[in-house]
């Protein structure tokens, strides 16, 4: 008698749940509110209007921080502070190799920057000894200058190269006389309490419309001889390199960044 009791309430069991479901498959239940275009679009805020600079006069955008503009260098100091001491002529500045580096007086964090630069026809040298010079994010870390036109080196000091890190996706150079153009997104990095990276440095290079980074990040600052070192700092400067090779020193103009 035990298992047919078991039997007949396992049945009641089924019949039940067979009754619910027949019940729900007939119960009808609202439908999802068909969409419209305008219930996935928003107006606010508007993003900032930025006027351009003009291509035929190589004018910096409307909302950028003009570093060189032709005419001085009084947005640039030495490493020591004191008036920077590169040549500038002609609408340009090119390197002092004997006055050294040289520095923005204003120091940032995330930014667009544009900075145009050309190796002298004249130039010679070979491998690192050619057109050698370099541009600092913060101050730590180099992307290279280099003239890499029909001249081999080391491909992870290559032009556009994250200095001794990170090799360029090509070489993108133009032959000596004529001027290259850096375009550069860099975003700083964040640090945790340690002094190490929560979120490490990243950095895409532009040269010439093509693209050498691609969102590369950063491993630490950027060492002639070692490995990258993690150094916890905060806004820095933007450095121009004075190298000490023998070769013709090259020129800047056009520098102007957009802090992001």
């Amino acid at each position: 008698m035990k298992k047919r009791n078991i039997t007949i309430k396992a049945v009641l069991a089924v019949t039940a749940c067979t009754a619910c479901v027949a019940v729900n498959a007939q119960k009808q239940y609202p439908q999802q509110e068909p969409m419209t275009p305008g219930m996935s679009e928003y107006w606010t805020p508007q993003p900032k209007i930025v006027t351009p600079g003009d291509i035929k006069t190589n004018s910096a955008p409307s909302d950028a921080i003009v570093l060189f503009d032709g005419k001085d260098l009084s947005a640039w100091e030495n490493t020591k502070g004191e008036p920077a001491q590169w040549t500038v002529h002609d609408g340009v500045f090119t390197v002092n190799k004997k006055a050294g580096d040289i520095q923005t007086k204003q120091k940032f964090n995330n930014y667009q920057l544009h900075i145009e630069w050309c190796v002298p026809e004249n130039i010679t040298g070979t491998n690192q000894a050619r057109g050698n010079s370099g541009v600092f994010m913060q101050g730590m870390y180099e992307i290279q200058i280099l003239d890499c036109y029909n001249n081999e080196t080391y491909v992870n000091g290559q032009t556009g190269s994250v200095y001794k890190q990170t090799p360029p996706l090509a070489n993108a150079m133009r032959k000596p006389g004529e001027w290259n153009v850096y375009d550069i997104i860099y975003t700083a990095p964040v640090f945790k309490e340690d002094g190490t990276y929560r979120v490490p440095p990243r950095v895409t290079v532009i040269q010439n419309g093509i693209v050498l980074q691609n969102n590369t990040t950063i491993l630490g600052t950027t060492e002639y001889i070692g490995f990258p070192k993690i150094v916890k700092h905060g806004a820095g400067p933007i450095i121009l390199q004075s190298h000490g090779d023998p070769s013709e020193p090259i020129s800047f103009r056009n520098i102007w960044l957009r802090e992001l």
